[in-house]
């Protein structure tokens, strides 16, 4: 394990690495907090990725170019006169302490429940006019109702059992089915929302992440069309000429290969 000063050494060093960088490569002497948005997306879900895979050496990776990404717009807000890498490293500090009073103050909190409760109270205190204020708008949609459904629980507005909530995801399908009948576009899309909304708000109750859970469907259902590809490519088949029985056997042949 690292000592406390081997690891100041090791931050400082990167901290000056980005200094140089910034001052000579062309590249990034040009970039500013705009231009590196989309990259800094792209590195956050290289890092999802590994953390579904369960790939270490590969979350020890995309953590260091997140930590990259970090300093460079430290640098670069230090350049504008807006903040510094240290004002960002106090500022958590500050909103940490404040925000674990179980741990540094006199509260108790013997469950996660109770610290999420005091969490969002506490963020309320801090002038928040609403719990929903610290959902980004530009969180995928999944994501984005899981955190809603999440953050309004903190105030008890919340179903009481799981039961409840399936026999709320039934009724909202049959909402859907109803505006299907009537051809109405424009409600359908609506009622698609609150099915998804409902099935999202289940998945909390069966301590699912739907994000993640769709996201190993979508794995397989890659693996297992790619098999098939292989399969059609291996035995002189033109998938697309194939009837959809015929591709429905390649199938369940290549779900048996990825399971």
């Amino acid at each position: 394990m690292p000592t406390q000063d081997s690891l100041a050494q090791s931050f400082l060093g990167l901290v000056e690495i980005m200094d140089t960088l910034r001052e000579k490569c062309p590249w990034d002497k040009k970039q500013t907090i705009q231009s590196l948005r989309s990259n800094t997306i792209e590195e956050l879900y290289e890092l999802v990725d590994a953390i579904i895979e369960e790939d270490w050496k590969g979350i020890q990776e995309e953590l260091g170019d997140i930590l990259l990404h970090v300093l460079f717009y430290a640098k670069i807000g230090t350049e504008q006169g807006q903040f510094t890498l240290q004002d960002s490293i106090e500022g958590i500090s500050r909103k940490l302490i404040h925000r674990h009073p179980h741990i540094y103050g006199n509260v108790e909190a013997n469950d996660e429940e109770t610290v999420k409760r005091n969490w969002e109270q506490l963020k309320l205190q801090e002038g928040k006019q609403s719990l929903l204020e610290g959902v980004p708008n530009s969180l995928p949609a999944m994501v984005k109702a899981f955190r809603i459904q999440q953050k309004v629980k903190q105030v008890g507005f919340e179903w009481e059992n799981k039961e409840q909530v399936w026999a709320k995801v039934e009724e909202e399908i049959q909402e859907l089915h109803v505006e299907i009948g009537a051809q109405n576009q424009d409600k359908m899309e609506q009622e698609f929302g609150d099915v998804l909304f409902s099935m999202i708000n289940y998945a909390r109750f069966l301590n699912i992440d739907p994000e993640t859970a769709l996201e190993r469907t979508n794995k397989k259902f890659k693996q297992r069309f790619e098999l098939m590809e292989s399969y059609a490519r291996k035995h002189g088949l033109d998938l697309a000429s194939l009837s959809l029985q015929e591709k429905e056997v390649i199938w369940q042949k290549m779900k048996q290969e990825v399971i």
